[in-house]
Parts: structure tokens; C-alpha cells; sequence
């Protein structure tokens, strides 16, 4: 997704105007937002309130899109928050609860996944050690990138990080980090991002939380100028999953 694109997703979640243009009841059938019920009772008002929450919106967005703030809405599935922004971490459409004010992103299949050795994730940094980073994973790649569940975040060693001496991990990874792994190992969820596509896809200046542009092999805050190091994925910036 393009950066206009991000804004006009951004604009449309902050203008309330990203909603579908029918809701539908869970009896099905499009129902008017203040269609009164034939008998008037308050429980059938109650009930058609209930029908309208959790409507799927129609604004489509790929790992890192900047769909809402934490002002506006919760965080909810599918999501991850840099600062007081919330992103989506999957591909997929923006969903909102307008009773809880919860946002979230909802991929689109019927079977849930299950994850194999080889499969290439994308996820959110969520946590970083002297030799570990880990990865809450929001989506496998060709498996219709749906949500599920797995046993805690999944982890990238400072040994899988790329085919060279890694020194420092807080110079390859950082938190929030949108990054693109493969899958090594299912039983303890090891990754690795030894690949020219595998790294890091979408990164946030350490110092204004800015997102960063890719310049060369390093990464340029627009807002600050601040330079930082990351292992970047090919696909950097791209929003290519």
C-alpha cells in the first residue's frame, strides 16, 4: 500500500466514513440503522442495536497500515499499537465495533491455518532480549492469512538473523517492528529471516516513532533525520507480503 493510500485509509477510520454501505442483522437481510421494530418494544430496539455492532468495514489494508489511534478506538485483533497509533499486522479489512470502540482486522478465509516448518510469517516485534527477538505472528503467507492461535510469540535468535556475524540484535530488529521470517523449527516456534526477503518490512525511528524510509541499506527518519540499522526484507516499505 502506498503512502497516499495509508492516508486515505487513515482519513477515512478518523472521519467515521469507512463503513459498508449496508449492515446487515443476524437474521440476514439489510437492515437500516434506525429502522424502528413493528411491535416498538425497547427489547426488539436492543436487539437490532446488538445486529449492528461488529460490521465489517470495507477499507482493505496490508501488515504496517496505519488504520486508527488509541484516542479513537481499542486496539483489537489483527492490530498492534506504536506509540499512540494503531496498525493493522495482517492483510486484510478494517473491522469496527462502534459499541466497544474497537478496531481490528479480520482476513478473509474459512479454514483456520495451522503453521508448518517453511511457512514465511509476518508479525509485530512485541519484545527484545540480549540474543532473542520476538514476533507475535499475525499471518502465514499463502494460507489465507486468517487469525490463530498459537502458543506464545515465536522467536528469532541472534543465529537466524542473516548469514553473517551478528554483534548487536537491537541493530537488526526494534520494537514494532513489522517483519516477514520463516519458520524453522513448530515445536518451540523458531524463525529466521536469512533471506533476502525475510527482515524487516516496516520499522519506526527509535527516537520521534515516526515510520522510516529506506535509504540504500539503512533506514532515514523524514520527520527527525535520525539513521538507524535494521535487517531489512527486499520487500521493505512495499507492503508486499
Amino acid at each position: 500500500m502506498t503512502e497516499q493510500a495509508t492516508a486515505d485509509v487513515q482519513a477515512e477510520v478518523q472521519k467515521g466514513s469507512a463503513r459498508p454501505k449496508k449492515e446487515h442483522s443476524k437474521r440476514g437481510g439489510a437492515r437500516k440503522k434506525n429502522m424502528q421494530p413493528e411491535n416498538g418494544s425497547r427489547e426488539d430496539d436492543d436487539m437490532d442495536a446488538e445486529d449492528e455492532v461488529n460490521t465489517e468495514e470495507s477499507v482493505f489494508v496490508m501488515p504496517g497500515d496505519l488504520i486508527g489511534t488509541t484516542e479513537e478506538f481499542r486496539a483489537g485483533n489483527g492490530t498492534f499499537v506504536n506509540v499512540a497509533d494503531i496498525h493493522s499486522l495482517n492483510t486484510g479489512y478494517v473491522k469496527v465495533n462502534r459499541k466497544s470502540r474497537t478496531i481490528s482486522v479480520v482476513p478473509q478465509t474459512s479454514i483456520p491455518p495451522e503453521i508448518v516448518e517453511g511457512d514465511v510469517i509476518v508479525g509485530s516485534v512485541v519484545n527484545m532480549r540480549e540474543s532473542v527477538a520476538l514476533v507475535e505472528v499475525g499471518a502465514i503467507k499463502g494460507k489465507g492469512e486468517r487469525e490463530f492461535q498459537t502458543n506464545g510469540a515465536a522467536a528469532i535468535h541472534v543465529s537466524n538473523v542473516k548469514d553473517s556475524y551478528v554483534k548487536n540484535l537491537g541493530q537488526e530488529f526494534s520494537l514494532s517492528d513489522v517483519v516477514k521470517a520463516k519458520v524453522i523449527n513448530t515445536q518451540n516456534m523458531r524463525l529466521t529471516t536469512d533471506g533476502k526477503d525475510l527482515g524487516v518490512m516496516k520499522a519506526y525511528c527509535s527516537r520521534c516513532h515516526s515510520p522510516m524510509d529506506k535509504d540504500n541499506n539503512r533506514l532515514k527518519c523524514p520527520e527527525c533525520g535520525r539513521i538507524e540499522k535494521r535487517k531489512l526484507s527486499s520487500d521493505y516499505g512495499t507492503g508486499i507480503f
